[in-house]
């Protein structure tokens, strides 16, 4: 028998996290995305990573369409940025720096780092879908992260 939803959650959040900002372009051609600590590699060959994305989230359809998404890790600095990103019903990019990346993919501006994915798989993930893609192109800076563990953004170090 499956846990409880809070017990999964008490649990989840004793593990923590790197915040990034998930992002794609609409069918309408308009950059989206979404704050989210559920990112992992997968794969070094091929270079694979996967992000879950809430299938009740107002983005979910277009992950669920697009042929690419971005990954922005976020840095410390970049809470702001995260909690701006977790918000619905509001246009994200209006005041926010980003420019396209070779994919088309929105990379924002201020980050330790990022990939560029090439959707290779959709799987099923209960209440999430679980998008995984083909590294393209990926760049990394200096920088410290932004982390979260146990309900609240923490320092490293």
């Amino acid at each position: 028998m499956a846990v409880d939803k809070e017990t999964f959650r008490n649990c989840m959040a004793r593990f923590a996290a790197g915040v990034t900002v998930v992002t794609t372009i609409d069918a309408e051609g308009r950059p989206c995305g979404l704050t989210a600590t559920a990112f992992s590699s997968v794969s070094a060959e091929p270079p694979l990573a996967l992000v879950c994305v809430d299938k009740r989230s107002e983005t979910h359809a277009s992950f669920a369409h697009a042929r690419a998404f971005g990954v922005n890790f976020l840095a410390d600095a970049q809470i702001d940025v995260s909690g701006h990103f977790a918000k619905s019903g509001v246009d994200k990019f209006a005041d926010t720096a980003w420019h396209k990346g070779e994919l088309g993919m929105p990379l924002l501006e201020g980050t330790i780092g990022f990939v560029e994915c090439r959707l290779v798989y959709a799987y099923e993930g209960g209440d999430h879908t679980i998008f995984v893609g083909e590294i393209e192109r990926g760049e990394a800076r200096e920088g410290k992260p932004l982390v979260y563990f146990h309900h609240a953004y923490r320092e490293i170090g």
